[in-house]
């Protein structure tokens, strides 16, 4: 009894320290936001005041759209980051299922293998993954960065799947066989639904390293019709003199969809990561 009086409370506590988490990795967001609408000037001079009829100033929104396709960049960021979830979320919720339903030989290996993934970073095969890529001819195409991507978010994303798929009813994933449905069914219609929470964790810890990612798009696709948003942003970045002004404009534009996708899956986000969490 007691303990059921206290999970309310827990729960509770456990949402408002997210909450205050959420507000403190906001702060920078919020900075870089408000000086983007400021002059050089005023940017060094009062870095952490809002802009005012003296300080406001869009010129660095419009260099952003007179230098480079900014446009293009976002669209192939955005294709890029979309095409590349859907994979991880669909591939990595099939091997979830089969790790977690199905017993057979090797099925400990296998979880113990996808789960190097997560501990040994991609970027070490970098040079194999190049090469691989050029004797392909996927150089200088969004495939190229898609394909790593989800190569990159599969791990982590059969490690949460699979533990969230196990808390899945038995009862009612064998009331759907006796009924006839198919293995397909049973995991489109009855197990994805009950994951939602992980599946939204899942895409909101991929999104934001394959959004906001240099490494692959410099070596992978450096072109000037396949750069993302993030390398096409280096554009006003030099060796002597960096545009600010510029610079923060476009990281302002370029968080735009991470926080929207945060606010579209913010409460399965928090159940997806405290669920479990209080008994």
């Amino acid at each position: 009894m007691n303990k059921a009086r206290q999970n309310p409370l827990n729960t509770a506590a456990m949402h408002g320290a997210l909450i205050l988490y959420t507000l403190i990795a906001l702060f920078p967001v919020f900075v870089i936001i408000i000086n983007s609408f400021k002059s050089r000037r005023a940017i060094f001079r009062e870095p952490l005041a809002l802009p005012d009829a003296e300080s406001f100033s869009l010129i660095g929104y419009q260099t952003v759209m007179k230098q480079g396709d900014f446009f293009l960049y976002f669209q192939n960021s955005l294709i890029v980051t979309v095409v590349s979830l859907a994979l991880v979320l669909l591939f990595g919720a099939m091997a979830a299922f089969a790790l977690s339903e199905y017993k057979f030989k090797g099925n400990t290996l296998m979880g113990l293998y996808l789960a190097l993934g997560i501990m040994i970073p991609i970027r070490i095969g970098t040079v194999a993954i190049l090469d691989m890529m050029v004797a392909t001819g996927l150089v200088n195409t969004l495939w190229a960065l898609i394909l790593v991507y989800t190569a990159q978010g599969l791990p982590l994303a059969v490690f949460i799947l699979s533990e969230f798929m196990r808390q899945v009813s038995d009862d009612l994933k064998n009331a759907g066989r006796v009924d006839g449905l198919t293995e397909y069914t049973i995991f489109f219609r009855l197990v994805l639904p009950l994951v939602r929470p992980a599946m939204a964790t899942v895409a909101v810890f991929n999104m934001i390293p394959i959004w906001n990612d240099l490494w692959f798009p410099l070596i992978l696709a450096p072109a000037e019709e396949t750069k993302t948003l993030t390398l096409g942003s280096q554009v006003f970045i030099g060796q002597f003199v960096t545009d600010w002004n510029a610079v923060l404009s476009a990281l302002s534009m370029a968080i735009l969809p991470v926080l929207v996708l945060y606010v579209i899956f913010s409460r399965q986000l928090i159940r997806g990561i405290t669920s479990g969490a209080v008994k």
